[in-house]
């Protein structure tokens, strides 16, 4: 069995460095995963997810030309590549629902968004109240 990309395979942890975990596959080849490979949340710390001796299952998602194997513990599992996929091809569609529990973004973006430009307008506005009386905006403001 050759190692090629997309290919799902069994290995075991053999050593933990800060950027990632190595990993030894079946055929006694090495792979590396990195470490914002390892779980779909930000992993600070690589030994509280992995320890050496650890059974993994993990996906190939590159193969170099120098023969170092880039694996993923996290595309190795189904469940987060298929929202992945329906998220691209059905994004707007779904922005102007509000009761979509599977796409809660836009709403959450938007609403952020206009509270920023909110905040952005005020502070503004007062920057330029504060400004003008400095500069003698009094005189301006005669006319």
């Amino acid at each position: 069995m050759s190692i090629e990309v997309g290919s799902k395979l069994q290995g075991k942890v053999t050593g933990i460095t800060n950027f990632g975990a190595f990993v030894e596959l079946p055929e006694g080849s090495t792979g590396l995963v990195h470490i914002s490979e390892v779980a779909d949340n930000y992993v600070k710390d690589i030994n509280d997810h992995l320890k050496v001796g650890d059974q993994v299952e993990v996906k190939v998602i590159n193969v170099e030309k120098d023969g170092k194997i880039g694996l993923s513990i996290k595309k190795a599992k189904d469940r987060p590549e298929a929202p992945q996929r329906s998220h691209s091809n059905s994004q707007r569609p779904r922005q102007g629902r509000s009761n979509d529990r599977n796409n809660p973004r836009p709403e959450n973006f938007e609403s952020k968004m206009a509270k920023f430009l909110k905040d952005s307008e005020d502070r503004l506005s007062s920057l330029k109240r504060n400004t003008e009386s400095k500069r003698g905006g009094r005189g301006a403001r005669r006319g």
